[in-house]
């Protein structure tokens, strides 16, 4: 069970700055944070959100109200910029690619498809009652 004591949303470009403060009760208890609205996805796009002090990427696979969240943080061209990716699939994967030098990640385990010794950062993702939510520890 989470109690959230205290949420504030601040857009700074394209950016979302998302400052909570909760208390977590329960040994497996995990800490979401309400990051904005799934309509505010586009289809097949990605989002940045600053959560603390770290960069996500939050993408929405098509209509639906499926979401992934890894790190925004490009361990190839050392930049934030996976939000800005292509989103799709290899052969039934969900992936993202790379917008600098697309090299392609699986969205649900963060594994880069072209090199598997390299990975993302994944957050667990859910949408509840239309609100974006990624799990913080």
């Amino acid at each position: 069970m989470t109690i959230v004591l205290d949420v504030v949303f601040k857009e700074i470009g394209d950016f979302i700055m998302v400052q909570a403060s909760s208390t977590t009760v329960g040994a497996d208890a995990m800490n979401w944070v309400s990051v904005c609205d799934l309509d505010a996805i586009a289809p097949n796009t990605g989002v940045n959100a600053l959560i603390g002090t770290e960069q996500v990427a939050i993408f929405r696979i098509g209509e639906t109200d499926e979401v992934y969240a890894t790190g925004n943080f490009d361990p190839f061209s050392k930049a934030f910029v996976m939000s800005r990716g292509i989103v799709g699939d290899r052969q039934g994967v969900l992936k993202v690619a790379s917008p600098i030098y697309k090299q392609n990640f699986s969205l649900k385990t963060g594994v880069c498809l072209d090199d598997e010794t390299i990975a993302l950062k994944v957050y667990p993702a859910r949408v509840v009652d239309g609100q974006v939510q990624i799990g913080a520890s």
